[in-house]
């Protein structure tokens, strides 16, 4: 007998070879659960549908935008389906299970939400329509105020604790063109330079929105008399901005003083407080709040302080006269808060042609 091939004899597990159907479905399988674990955790991609951000940001810009930044934030609402947004497109579909609701939990970032940043986030006002966080619209906008900051606004230009914020360096607002009314003004010349045409106010005077890099060619057009930047004047009540209460004329281009709110800041409840804050304390804290004229019922009790439970921000649009923004809803919880938007991989102009359509001079092109 031949004793070494006994002790070196070895018993081989043959597998059942895998079918095609199983194959496909198991690296299937594997690449959800792999994307869904980046998409929660590392980055998303977003597209950006309007020109609320524009010159930053232009309609067509596909963004990478890092959750790592501030701290992936755990779901909410598990029960969903991957890569969809809350409701089928044209359709009140909804794409998630609202029956599981998880709290809010966010884990340790690379950094925080700072001034300047620009941030994509959940928008605050569907808190209304009832959709979980986690399941509404997402928005992007520019960070101008951080929990505790104040912030002011006057004549269109941002003070954040009373030093000037400048604008972002392609950012846009609107301008009262005037001209000699004998003119006609070629719509493809305007749409070449990028100019939104806003309202015509008479034959000869419109309000456009300018990007910086066409200002000047705009101007030395022939007919072209002046061109001076539309702002509100100050105390000039407007409802639709934020808090929409007369105890505050504010308008566009003129608010605060506004302290936003900070993770255990305690504030008297006077009428000023609660026109300003009851809207946070309510749909964001989960309280329920009553002023009967006697003084102020948190959850029945009648008190006349809050301290808050969660730090907020306010976001602003750098298409500073063509953006919804916190100066319209108020402030963004920081629960709502995303990640922030780190490079655009890919750019269409919907206007371009062939090759044209894309913008090779924003591929790849880091965000500021």
């Amino acid at each position: 007998m031949k004793w070494n091939r006994l002790f070196n004899k070895r018993t081989e597990l043959v597998r059942p070879k895998k079918s095609k159907p199983r194959e496909w479905f198991d690296a299937l399988l594997f690449a959800v659960i792999a994307s869904t674990i980046i998409k929660g955790l590392l980055f998303s991609a977003y597209a950006i549908p309007s020109g609320s951000m524009e010159g930053t940001l232009l309609t067509g810009d596909y963004l990478f935008v890092s959750k790592l930044a501030y701290g992936p934030r755990m779901p909410m609402t598990p029960a969903s389906i991957p890569f969809l947004e809350s409701t089928v497109t044209g359709s009140k579909i909804k794409t998630y299970w609202d029956g599981i609701k998880l709290p809010y939990f966010r884990l340790p970032g690379l950094s925080v939400v700072k001034s300047g940043d620009i941030v994509v986030f959940n928008y605050p006002p569907e808190v209304k329509d009832n959709i979980p966080v986690d399941m509404r619209t997402h928005y992007i906008k520019r960070c101008i105020g951080t929990p505790g900051d104040v912030v002011t606004m006057l004549g269109g230009q941002v003070y954040v604790n009373g030093k000037l914020m400048r604008n972002a360096p392609e950012g846009q607002t609107s301008y009262i063109v005037k001209t000699d009314g004998r003119i006609d003004i070629n719509p493809s010349f305007l749409e070449d330079l990028r100019v939104e045409v806003r309202q015509q106010f008479n034959d000869g005077n419109y309000e456009m929105i300018i990007p910086v890099n066409s200002y000047s060619r705009l101007k030395n057009c022939s007919g072209i008399l002046s061109i001076t930047p539309m702002v509100e004047p100050n105390g000039i009540y407007d409802a639709s901005i934020f808090p929409h209460h007369p105890l505050f004329k504010w308008n566009n281009d003129n608010f605060g003083p506004l302290t936003i709110p900070k993770k255990g800041w305690t504030i008297k409840l006077d009428s000023a407080a609660v026109a300003l804050y009851g809207q946070a304390i309510q749909l964001y804290e989960h309280n329920s709040m009553v002023n009967n004229g006697d003084g102020v019922l948190i959850n029945g009790k009648k008190t006349d302080h809050y301290t808050f439970k969660m730090n907020y921000y306010w976001m602003m649009g750098d298409n500073r006269h063509n953006s919804e923004d916190s100066r319209f809803w108020g402030f963004v919880p920081e629960d709502h808060i995303v990640g922030e938007a780190m490079v655009t991989w890919m750019s269409k102009d919907s206007l371009g042609t062939g090759l044209n359509k894309i913008r090779w001079n924003r591929i790849l092109k880091p965000i500021h």
